[in-house]
Order: structure tokens, then sequence, then C-alpha cells
């Protein structure tokens, strides 16, 4: 295929995506992919991680169980055998680390899939569509609506619009975040930001489980991250979610917390406790006994106890750390078991020795929750994972 060919199937993708709606940017990538005999077809992944759905109708693949959703969770480009004539390219979508989906690219007959070229050029456009995908959930339904295998509550889409996305990563640094029932959140959230130095974190559960809940879990996250922008310390910015809580009369109840701030130049980690468990430190495959500071009062809760909540922590390069709400470790089973800190933890450690990925890690742990509560969670579950000094970031990219 020819170098100038190429070069005319991304300049089409781009400049034609500009002016295209969400369902238009099908059409865009298939009349751009036709210039080199690629046929495509785009799958995104749904909320819950367990399908890939094709945007433009057909049958739904597994994650867990089809080739699709193999180049899915590990982000490799997987090759299937002929099909009418010319060989199956699976290829992740994903928008910098957040795994969007997959798209399938059925090449021309006789093209080789391992073939470098063919498969450094397929790998770049799975990232350019990731890109595109994410930049039209803002202005269009259709992705939204592929995405969800049930209704929204008000509360959750409320709060899903506040969130940042799911996964990021650094060089050095790697988040991924669950949160489920994804369709009735409305009392858990979470937020992080990072900057050149600097790495914020943050899990919020409110009370309730309406859209009295979400209120208090979108003020809460509102005035940290207002807060933090302005440049406050943890103190300050949990003080500042005090007076929003507080200072609105029909916003009655609380928010439990757990913020932090990561040095990614040494790893010392500060944190506030407000009414929250504390995060769980793994190191070398085991966790690490720490003892907290006594939690302060949950955000909005008067009057203050002397506690401060405040805690450090040193972690050492390829250290992990769990942030969680409660409705993770006090799932239950319906024989009464909860899903327990020890399960957390073993599971994650499991993960890690098999070399999975962070946002894999958490897909599987939130499914394990899940399945021990038979799919029926009680309580909102939230879970972030945290990687420091790894190298571990450059295995959430396709690889050549």
């Amino acid at each position: 295929m020819a170098e100038d060919a190429w070069y005319e199937v991304f300049a089409e993708i781009i400049e034609e995506a500009n002016l295209a709606t969400a369902g238009e940017l099908v059409g865009v990538l298939a009349s751009a992919c036709s210039r080199v005999g690629l046929d495509v077809t785009l799958y995104l992944a749904d909320i819950q991680q367990h399908v890939l759905r094709p945007v433009t109708g057909g049958e739904d693949l597994d994650v867990d169980g089809s080739l699709a959703g193999r180049a899915f969770r590990f982000s490799q480009l997987v090759a299937s055998p002929q099909e009418h004539g010319g060989a199956v390219l699976w290829v992740p979508v994903i928008d910098g680390t957040e795994r969007l989906g997959a798209a399938r690219f059925r090449l021309p007959a006789g093209a080789d899939p391992e073939e470098p070229d063919l498969r450094a050029r397929c790998r770049i456009l799975g990232m350019l569509t990731g890109h595109l995908v994410a930049g039209k959930l803002a202005s269009g339904d259709l992705f939204h609506r592929v995405r969800r295998t049930a209704p929204y509550s008000v509360s959750s889409e409320l709060l899903w619009q506040l969130l940042p996305p799911r996964t990021f990563a650094h060089p050095g640094l790697v988040i991924s975040v669950v949160m489920e029932p994804y369709d009735q959140v409305g009392g858990d959230g979470y937020d992080y930001a990072v900057d050149d130095h600097l790495a914020y974190l943050a899990v919020f559960d409110s009370t309730g489980h309406d859209l009295h809940a979400g209120l208090l879990t979108t003020t809460a996250l509102a005035a940290t991250r207002n807060a933090r922008r302005g440049g406050a310390g943890l103190e300050a910015i949990t003080a500042a979610a005090d007076a929003a809580l507080a200072g609105h009369a029909p916003l009655k109840g609380f928010t439990t917390a757990v913020l932090a701030t990561l040095d990614l130049a040494s790893g010392t980690l500060r944190y506030l406790l407000a009414g929250h468990p504390p995060p769980v430190l793994l190191r070398a495959g085991s966790s690490v006994k720490v003892i907290h500071p006594a939690p302060r009062p949950p955000l909005g809760v008067f009057p203050r106890s002397a506690a401060t909540g405040l805690g450090t922590m040193h972690l050492e390069p390829g250290d992990r750390l769990l942030l969680y709400s409660d409705g993770i470790t006090e799932a239950r089973s319906p024989d009464r078991r909860f899903f327990g800190l020890d399960r957390l933890v073993d599971l994650t450690e499991r993960h890690e020795a098999a070399g999975l990925t962070a946002p894999e890690t958490v897909r599987r742990i939130i499914h394990a929750v899940l399945d021990h509560q038979r799919g029926r969670l009680q309580d909102d579950a939230t879970l972030l994972l945290l990687e420091w000094s790894t190298s571990r970031p450059t295995g959430l990219l396709p690889s050549h």
C-alpha cells in the first residue's frame, strides 16, 4: 500500500471529523479506510465492560470470550483467520490510555495481518479513532446509548458528567477507577488530577442512594475541585467542602471521603481521612501494615473533633495504592458473607502477579464484587487503583 495513500487516509479522517456528528464519524472512518482497501466496523465497550457493542448495529461480542475482547483487555492487535477473502485485524480503540472499544479491520485479499507497517498504521488508526470518539461524547448521544445496557438514574446522569476518565497514565504513574452500579450510582464518586510533580486523588461516599445522595456527592466533588484549583492544601480543600455542604439547607446529610496528594518525584503520599476507610498499600505482592491517623468527621459534619485525619505514607517504586468505598468490602453474598478487605487485597495481588494492567485488574475485581452479590449491589461501590513509578504505563498502549 502506497505511503501517499495512507497519508490521504489520515488526512481525510482528521479533516472530515471536524464537522461530523457522532453518527457521521463511522462513515468518515469507513470512507477514508476504503482508500487502502480496509473495511472497518467500530465496537464500543459497555460501561460495565462485559461486551463490545457495534455502533452501526449487529451482534455484541463478549469481552472475556472473543478475539475482539482480547484486543480490548490486553491492548493488543489480534489477527483472526481469513474471512470473505481477507484476514481480520482487531485493534484496540483508546483515548490516551482510556479503553473505549475495538475496531475490526477486514484487510484486502492477500494482505498479511502480521506485516509490521500495516499493523503500525492500524494501531495509529485505533488511537486516532479513540480520540475522535471521546471528543464526540460531549456533543452527541449516540455513543452514550451504545455504551449503556440499562437506563441511568438522574443522579447517575448528573454524576458521570463530572467525573474524569476511568484510566489515566503518565510516565511512572497509572490511575484506574471503577464504579458500580454504573446506572444507579449517586452516593459514590471519585476525582483525580495530575500535574507536573503532584497527583491528587479522592474517593467520596455520601449518605443515601437517591438523587439527594447524588447532590451531596457532586457538591462535595465540585467544592473540593474548586478549592484544589485555587491552590488549597488538603485541610483547606476539606474545609471548602464542609462549608459547601453545611451552607445549603436542602443538602442535609454528609459525605465521607479520602483525599490524597502524591509527590511524583519522592513518592511521599499525604492523605486525609474524613470518616472514610483508609488507603491500602501493596508492595511486592503483599499488603503493608500502616498505622493510620484517627479520621476527622465526614464532610459537612459539625462540630469538628480534634482529629485532623492527616496521615503520611512513603511509597517505593512499584507500589500500588487502593482507595475504595465500603460498598466494595461490605458487599454481602446471599448468605450474608462480606466480600471483605482480605479478598480485595488477594485479588489485586493475584492480578498483579499475572501481569494484568491496572484497568484490567479493577475491571475483574468489580466483576468479582458483582458476582459475590449475584449481580445486585446493595450499595454503591468504588475502587481506585494507583501504581507509582513503574514501567507499567507502556503496557496500556497497543504494542507494535
